[in-house]
């Protein structure tokens, strides 16, 4: 096998039957601007993180309507707190003692174009309990239909069961969506739901959700 230790330079095309380049042969510098590489082509980036704006959560059974900035009724409500000390939350009011209670938000999420259809989806929810844990439960479950563009849903993608957010740590929740018929552009119909059971507890019972976030693995 012939072997060549210098530059070669070549007026012409190069044609050879196999040619083998090394992983890291293609720098980010020898791309062009112009370069025709398809989205298909690159990566893939599993589980990449978009953030759903808290404010972006309506009234679950009234979408038109924005979430009331005390919780009431099956509504979670929308915290803003003190800005610059505070950052926003969705919380349920005192539940204290309260039996079981079952309160709820609603958002439309988009699934981004760099997402790879029929790949990897999830919503993550950060919850926790302020003050007081439930002595009895306390949990979240999300609820997720595909929309068809015309006012038509699926069926509930979301294959995860109710989670118990029954702690005073703040921990993240993972709810997988079945992904088979998904592709980028999507809208996602989400309703998650709080359900907090407390028989007696004498001091404050609450539920949050600090933050929550799109997962999905994309290209690009």
């Amino acid at each position: 096998m012939g072997r060549i230790d210098g530059n070669l330079h070549i007026g012409g095309r190069l044609t050879a039957d196999a040619m083998t380049i090394p992983d890291d042969a293609v720098t980010a510098n020898s791309i062009h601007d112009d370069a025709e590489i398809l989205r298909s082509q690159l990566i893939q980036e599993p589980l990449a993180e978009f953030v759903i704006p808290l404010t972006a959560f309506r009234v679950w059974d009234a979408l038109q309507t924005n979430l009331p900035g005390t919780s009431a009724t099956d509504d979670l409500g929308l915290i803003g707190g003190t800005f610059g000390t505070n950052s926003p939350k969705l919380k349920t009011y005192d539940v204290k003692a309260a039996g079981a209670v079952t309160l709820r938000a609603r958002v439309l999420v988009q699934l981004p174009v760099e997402y790879e259809a029929g790949q990897t989806v999830n919503i993550r929810l950060r919850c926790e309990m302020e003050t007081t844990v439930a002595d009895v439960s306390a949990t979240v479950d999300v609820e997720a239909y595909q929309s068809n563009d015309n006012g038509g849903i699926s069926a509930d993608l979301c294959a995860t069961a109710a989670q118990s957010i029954n702690s005073l740590t703040d921990a993240n929740k993972d709810f997988v969506i079945t992904p088979t018929t998904l592709a980028p552009g999507d809208w996602l119909d989400v309703r998650v739901t709080i359900a907090v059971n407390d028989a007696a507890t004498a001091t404050a019972v609450l539920a949050t959700i600090g933050n929550a976030s799109l997962l999905c693995d994309i290209r690009g």
